[in-house]
């Protein structure tokens, strides 16, 4: 066995250890990324980007009724669910083939195989061993844990890989099946994307979810807009259900519920519910993926699969040691992870020294997200319920999208923006969008919560007409009672 030595060695390869070895790199920094499978990891090759890649496809789909009236009359047009997987596979592979690119300019080390800490410390350094087509051992500074996570593999569900599917499954380059039927275990994040984008190519959904709202974390009246636009899909979602068993019958698969308030010891007696179909997707969480790292050998202490790591700095229980993105158990986002891998290599080169970069803290008060839905939904800083959980006293503005201009010639009226703000200061402290462009709109307002601005700091901030980024204004001018384009209440002084 070979052993060569690095200033860092990263264990994963997805957007949080890609990151990380670009940005070590950047630093001047010797680097070694270490991926089991594929590069790019989950989110490129079976989470963010395939999804998004179907998404489109599904948002054009959707329009397609609606073209008439921009001067298109399109007929006898045929959904063709391959061609949509054929594109989705190659903007993966070419995203795949960028980031190996810019590995191989910044002179980074890529070993493909399952990367194990078998000894060291932040003294002498840590040895790793890389078992794939050749055996190699090589020796690190400083070391970076960003494995990742993949489906929940709950037993009861009979996850087969067949008929009863995970995201992954459904993302395979291999998978081009539209269901006249599909079951969707769980209506968060994951499984209203898939519900959106199969009903837009003609499955009849079903959602099936435990709680007594879908993406319950999300604003109530977000939620209600979302499910009109469900409805018009025809998608159904039940909520409030108990899901007992799943089971492949050859042709179909069969889900048994019953209502989630039904005690345990009363289910066997409780009144079912059947529901079949021809495909289902269990998309009720994902499981950290810490096994077999060297973890226990280093003491490194875990939480349920979690590695623990120091909230502020991303350093482990063991000196030398951080560890970033779905592996920690903290926010499950690409973008957490990429934030997370400047904290820890700006933290792990500043503890070996000679690097031009300083410790730094983390700062998770503003975290943007979106829901890949048509139409999207995106969302920063507090909820209404939050806020006045903590004592804030709330000042609410809200913008439909029917009544902006720009928003009107694009043909895309449906949804609103409401922005929140802290009546005692005026400071925005948070914002929700359902509709065209959200995930741009929430950018600018996640700037402002970062930068305490005011409700008139972005008033008066002159915004391009006509633009959709006008949502913004109107939305927080809305709050004082002064959006132009909607009768509001008196000007709040």
């Amino acid at each position: 066995m070979s052993e060569k030595e690095y200033d860092i060695a990263i264990i994963g390869s997805g957007p949080g250890g890609y990151h990380a070895a670009i940005r070590a790199a950047q630093y001047g920094a010797k680097v070694a990324l270490i991926e089991k499978d594929k590069l790019g990891g989950t989110c490129l090759n079976l989470g963010c980007i395939p999804a998004k890649a179907l998404h489109a496809s599904a948002e054009i789909i959707e329009k397609i009724p609606d073209y008439t009236d921009f001067g298109l009359e399109i007929k006898d047009f045929k959904l063709n669910f391959q061609r949509a997987v054929e594109r989705k596979n190659k903007i993966v592979k070419e995203l795949v083939e960028g980031i190996a690119a810019l590995q191989k300019a910044w002179k980074n080390d890529m070993f493909f195989g399952h990367g194990k800490i078998i000894g060291g410390d932040i003294t002498s350094g840590f040895k790793i061993s890389i078992e794939g087509e050749n055996n190699v051992i090589i020796k690190a500074k400083r070391v970076i844990l960003a494995t990742g996570s993949s489906p929940a593999m709950i037993s009861s569900f009979n996850i087969d890989h067949k008929r009863i599917l995970t995201s992954d499954d459904i993302l395979d380059p291999n998978f081009s099946t539209i269901p006249k039927k599909l079951l969707i275990i769980g209506a968060g994040i994951i499984g209203c994307e898939f519900a959106n984008i199969f009903a837009a190519f003609g499955s009849k959904v079903t959602m099936l979810e435990y709680l007594s709202s879908p993406i319950a974390t999300e604003e109530p009246m977000i939620v209600r807009e979302l499910m009109k636009k469900f409805e018009k899909l025809e998608i159904e979602v039940k909520t409030s259900q108990n899901v007992l068993s799943v089971e492949n019958l050859g042709s179909s698969v069969k889900i048994i519920t019953c209502a989630a308030s039904i005690p345990r010891d009363q289910i066997d007696s409780a009144e079912k519910t059947i529901f079949e179909g021809d495909l289902c997707i269990v998309s009720i969480g994902r499981v950290k993926e810490s096994k077999n790292l060297g973890l226990e050998g280093l003491g490194i202490k875990t939480d349920r699969g979690a590695i623990k790591c120091n909230n502020r700095t991303l350093e482990t229980s063991v000196k030398g040691i951080y560890a970033i993105g779905d592996v920690t158990g903290g926010l499950m986002l690409a973008h957490v992870a990429y934030y997370e891998a400047d904290v820890s290599v700006s933290n792990a080169l500043a503890s070996i020294g000679g690097f031009p970069v300083k410790k730094i803290e983390t700062d998770y008060r503003v975290v943007p997200a979106t829901i890949f839905t048509t139409p999207n939904i995106s969302s920063v800083g507090f909820r209404r319920k939050s806020a006045k959980d903590r004592g804030i006293d709330v000042l609410m503005g809200q913008f439909p999208y029917q009544s902006l201009g720009k928003a009107k010639c694009m043909g895309e009226e449906e949804g609103f923006i409401m922005t929140l703000a802290d009546k005692n200061d005026s400071k925005i402290i948070g914002a929700s969008c359902i509709g065209i462009e959200a995930p741009e709109l929430i950018a600018e307002l996640a700037l402002a919560i970062k930068n305490n601005l005011t409700i008139r700091d972005v008033t008066e901030t002159i915004h391009c007409h006509p633009t959709i980024s006008e949502m913004v204004l109107e939305g927080t001018e809305a709050i004082l009672g002064k959006a132009i384009h909607k009768k509001g209440r008196p000007i709040h002084q």
